[in-house]
């Protein structure tokens, strides 16, 4: 039986993406899942995809930028489950643009707002849920948040914010029961590279990924949901990520051309 079955977990960007493949997975795994994500019509359907694999389902729309909104999204799912056992922080915008071509400078803000206090937020009102039943907390960030990355300098910025605060915050949580996951996938197939700011703010409408360079989203779901069971540390979802955090200490300038070539080559 799954460490997870008949466990509440709260799960952010789950309308889409890797958060969607993420909670159908926690269904079927026997957990109750609380979905959060703006879109009220998408996360429905993310839902009844849960209920139809036999788990009980919450969707809570939610702007996680938004403390109040946060607030009450944890508010609500210890009304409806009496309890918070893992908190799965999966919510993110991107950007793709040279920073020297950036005309909206207001993406920055953007980024930060969803991406780092986006996990700080729900982190805050729950945890004192997660201290009682010594759960969970699962955030997931980026190889971005791990070294710098061509045209991605604000989501990187707000990936390295993300890694800096859940490290520290894991240090302080010492001695509670309470784990923290940080989970750095590679390129994953989703829309979020579609919806991407480009350099004036609006999306950039496309993707150059082609077959079999990218992983899916529910094998990447797959990884994040066996890592909390175990309470993983740390998920490097490729081969390239792990190579590079060692490769980075002894030739930082060999990570930079690696890092320029995979933007390259994805058509970014």
């Amino acid at each position: 039986m799954s460490e997870l079955a008949g466990k509440v977990v709260v799960v952010t960007g789950a309308s889409q993406g890797i958060g969607r493949a993420l909670v159908a997975l926690l269904a079927e795994r026997g957990a109750k899942v609380v979905l959060a994500a703006r879109d009220a019509g998408a996360l429905d359907g993310a839902a009844a995809a849960c209920r139809a694999r036999g788990a009980e389902a919450l969707a809570v729309p939610t702007d996680i930028s938004e403390p109040e909104a946060c607030r009450a999204l944890v508010a609500a799912a210890v009304d409806r489950f009496g309890a918070i056992d893992a908190l799965v922080l999966d919510a993110g915008i991107d950007m793709i643009a040279r920073f020297d071509e950036v005309t909206d400078l207001g993406i920055f803000e953007r980024l930060m707002r969803v991406n780092y206090l986006g996990s700080v937020y729900p982190t805050y009102f729950a945890l004192p849920h997660l201290k009682r039943a010594r759960g969970r907390i699962v955030a997931v960030s980026s190889l971005s948040g791990l070294t710098g990355v061509p045209t991605r300098t604000g989501y990187a910025a707000s990936k390295h914010a993300q890694f800096g605060f859940f490290d520290s915050l894991r240090v302080e949580l010492r001695g509670t029961g309470v784990s923290v996951t940080m989970v750095a996938p590679d390129f994953v197939e989703t829309a979020i590279h579609v919806r991407a700011a480009g350099p004036d703010g609006r999306p950039h409408g496309r993707t150059a990924f082609g077959e079999g360079k990218v992983m899916s989203a529910a094998a990447c779901a797959r990884r994040i949901a066996d890592g909390m069971e175990r309470r993983k540390r740390l998920l490097v979802l490729s081969f390239r990520g792990k190579a590079g955090r060692w490769v980075r200490m002894a030739a930082p300038g060999l990570i930079d051309a690696i890092a320029e070539r995979a933007i390259r080559d994805a058509g970014s």
